[in-house]
């Protein structure tokens, strides 16, 4: 992973974030061309994240009242509940989980601290990770980190002086941006109408100065002018100046952490930062000319780094990429790159998703044959908390089969072999009655395959640990 990251910075057609140490025009020299289109390339990468923050959180918003037919959308300070898993039809985000139902909401801390309540799980596994404006998980509450106990959370903004409640845990936001993207543990149909929706209408938003008094949320409002396109391909499509010039104003709404400051500090040479003006006409004909271009050079640069699978090394044909998701740092291009490829990543600590398309032998998989994952006695993915097996098509979505079943794992009923090892199935048909307990049907074409870890344990976060390869049987 850090060598393909290094070697972003220096790829002519890459990424080049402020890592590389772009040149700073010395005190009233103008800028080089060159200088010019290194610090744009910086700014464009840093920049990044907080642009498709504002895109989703717009088009989660948008809507009247918190959805009630499957649409993870709520008014802001609002937050809706799933309430069952996608079908093979489900198209509205790729690569759907049928492990967990989710409690999605956008946070405005700008007028006030926002009241979270969460009822006691009775040890149910649970996760309301929150996102600042930049992509960063700057709080985990759950089991993991809180535990399963009933919760009063007071979630503040950088600017919030007032007086913590007694009995609540603040929990300081670094901006006044945030997104909530919970997640609790469903192990069937039944599990999830008896067990998990009832906590689920227990998890709220409250404003502080509501609190303690009868509050009913406000009705959201619609912008029907709002894009229809999703935020990746808003980003692909933006011109260099409009970017620049909606990302310095969403800085200015959300300042950056300090640590930033010699990035920014360079980005202010050309006019990028917190409620700055970028004018493109200030730059002459040729360098405007690649300014244009960065855009669509970057966007297509991390969507072919994904395509050929150069993110990193597979391991037993798995991609296994997770070191310094979730909480970037200073390390610009991981933060852009995955944030472009999967807004809303979890820490390690909580979960991981090592993800596989080819077999033992390297081939691509295909419903023509028949796949076994085998783990030995005690190998199965080490977790504290659980692990599923997702299949999917090439374009990232259920495949319809005639069980139903779209996921399998350690909260299935498996059946282990005499040895206490335990195989997994891959194919069209039935493996059997004895083995249909362990069998994920998969279509006649190809597919790929997802490992959802949550709450890993030391023993994969340490490299100790790698998932097996899956092998094609006669």
């Amino acid at each position: 992973m850090k060598k393909i990251l290094y070697a972003l910075l220096f790829v002519a057609g890459g990424l080049v974030s402020c890592t590389s140490n772009p040149a700073t025009p010395a005190a009233g020299a103008a800028p080089s061309k060159d200088s010019v289109i290194a610090l744009a390339k910086a700014a464009f990468v840093y920049a990044m994240p907080i642009a498709l923050m504002d895109m989703t959180e717009k088009a989660a918003t948008n809507t009247v009242k918190p959805a009630t037919n499957g649409d993870l959308m709520a008014p802001i300070n609002q937050l809706v509940i799933a309430t069952q898993f996608p079908n093979a039809k489900f198209r509205t985000v790729v690569r759907p989980n049928a492990d967990t139902y989710y409690h999605n909401g956008f946070l405005d801390l700008t007028a006030d601290a926002l009241v979270l309540t969460v009822p006691n799980t009775n040890g149910r596994y649970y996760l309301l990770p929150m996102l600042d404006a930049y992509g960063n998980v700057f709080s985990s509450p759950g089991k993991r980190t809180t535990g399963t106990l009933a919760d009063t959370f007071l979630i503040t903004g950088p600017k919030w002086t007032g007086t913590v409640p007694a009995g609540m845990k603040e929990i300081k936001a670094p901006t006044n941006m945030v997104w909530l993207l919970g997640r609790i543990q469903v192990n069937s149909a039944a599990d999830g109408i008896k067990v998990v929706i009832p906590i689920e209408k227990k998890i709220n938003i409250t404003p502080l100065g509501s609190w303690g008094k009868p509050y009913t949320a406000p009705d959201g409002k619609l912008d029907s002018l709002l894009p229809k396109e999703g935020p990746n391909a808003q980003l692909y499509a933006m011109s260099i100046d409009k970017f620049f010039n909606y990302v310095n104003n969403l800085m200015a709404a959300n300042p950056p952490p300090a640590m930033d400051s010699a990035a920014l500090t360079k980005f202010a040479t050309i006019g990028v930062g917190p409620g700055l003006k970028f004018d493109l006409s200030s730059f002459d004909t040729a360098t405007q000319a690649a300014l244009s271009a960065i855009p669509k050079m970057v966007v297509d640069y991390i969507n072919d780094l994904f395509t050929k699978g150069n993110l990193n090394p597979p391991v037993n044909n798995w991609s296994v990429a997770y070191k310094g998701f979730g909480n970037y740092g200073t390390n610009y291009d991981l933060r852009a790159i995955v944030c472009y490829a999967g807004l809303g990543a979890n820490l390690p600590e909580d979960a991981v998703y090592p993800s596989s398309a080819k077999d033992s032998a390297g081939n691509p998989y295909n419903g023509a044959n028949k796949y076994v994952l085998h783990f030995d006695k005690g190998k199965t993915p080490p977790v504290n908390g659980f692990w599923s097996l997702t299949m999917y098509n090439n374009e990232g979505y259920f495949i319809d089969n005639p069980i139903n079943r779209y996921a399998i794992g350690n909260r299935n009923p498996l059946k282990y072999n005499a040895d206490s090892s335990v195989d997994l199935y891959f194919q069209v048909k039935s493996p059997g009655k004895d083995k249909e307990n362990n069998w994920l049907p998969c279509p006649a074409g190809p597919f790929n395959l997802m490992l959802r870890m949550y709450w890993p344990k030391d023993e994969f976060l340490q490299g100790n640990w790698t998932p097996p390869a899956v092998v094609k049987v006669n």
